[in-house]
């Protein structure tokens, strides 16, 4: 009997060193997402960061440097999840500098998490942070820009998991061009039969970390989890959207068959 609980021990040791191992290898991944040929005239560069949680991250800000300053970036988008506690805003901050440093052509936009909210009265604290660092922050709200003649909405809606989710007034005022919606919970999509996007970026689900074959330690998560649409590109009624792996971890710092993401997705 000892042996086998020695076994199991030397085991579980050696999948620990794995999973903490991997949390410092993020994985760069390409997404290209064809828009209606009657809108899109540009291809847009949109750089997607999602889940960073300062309290357990291993990717340095040198390292996603050096991982992105050779790469054609129009826009970074930035899905919620910094943080969950006030001591770490500082510490975002190295890393919302590293960001500005990529100079992307169109700006950095930004919408908040639920572990964000954690922090209660210190969130306007965090957007002041966010905004004073170059980084648009959208609250059920969106931003227009005319990229070469067409026009792009970014609409930042809040998140849906702490039910600060309104789409309608995120969507208040758009004219007609390509809908790019940030948000952080990808549930998000099974309320928006009647409002149009041609793309949703979103994170949440971390790949659930823990990559079991079915997410169940991910149920109270919502609908998608429990259908196991918790990474990659996906559709809702022939409407992609797609759910970051996330930067950083929640709990113990790390990953099983799961790896940190950063993501470059081409709209064109």
């Amino acid at each position: 009997m000892i042996w086998i609980i020695g076994i199991l021990v030397a085991i579980l040791s050696v999948l620990f060193y794995i999973a903490h191992k991997n949390t410092f290898a993020p994985e760069f991944t390409h997404i290209d997402i064809k828009i209606d040929n009657n809108k899109a005239k540009t291809p847009l560069h949109v750089l997607h960061l999602s889940d960073l949680h300062m309290e357990n991250i291993s990717v340095t800000p040198d390292q996603l440097y050096d991982q992105l300053k050779d790469k054609s970036i129009d826009l970074i988008a930035l899905t919620g999840d910094y943080l969950d506690r006030v001591r770490s805003i500082d510490k975002f901050l190295d890393y919302l500098h590293v960001l500005k440093k990529l100079d992307a052509k169109y700006g950095i936009y930004a919408v908040f998490g639920n572990h964000d909210y954690v922090i209660k009265q210190h969130i306007d604290s965090l957007k002041m942070v966010m905004e004073n660092a170059g980084v648009h922050v959208l609250i059920n709200e969106n931003r227009s820009l005319n990229v070469d003649g067409q026009l792009i909405n970014i609409i930042g809606i809040d998140d849906n998991h702490t039910k600060r989710s309104d789409v309608e007034k995120s969507y208040h005022g758009i004219k007609d061009g390509i809908n790019l919606v940030l948000t952080h919970d990808p549930n998000l999509v099974l309320k928006m039969d009647e409002y149009h996007f041609d793309y949703l970026l979103s994170g949440h689900f971390h790949g659930g970390q823990i990559h079991y074959p079915k997410a169940y330690h991910l149920v109270k998560m919502g609908k998608l989890a429990r259908r196991n649409v918790i990474k990659g590109l996906h559709f809702h009624h022939k409407k992609p959207f797609y759910i970051s792996e996330g930067l950083g971890q929640t709990g113990i710092n790390i990953r099983l068959r799961s790896k940190p993401e950063i993501t470059l997705h081409t709209l064109s």
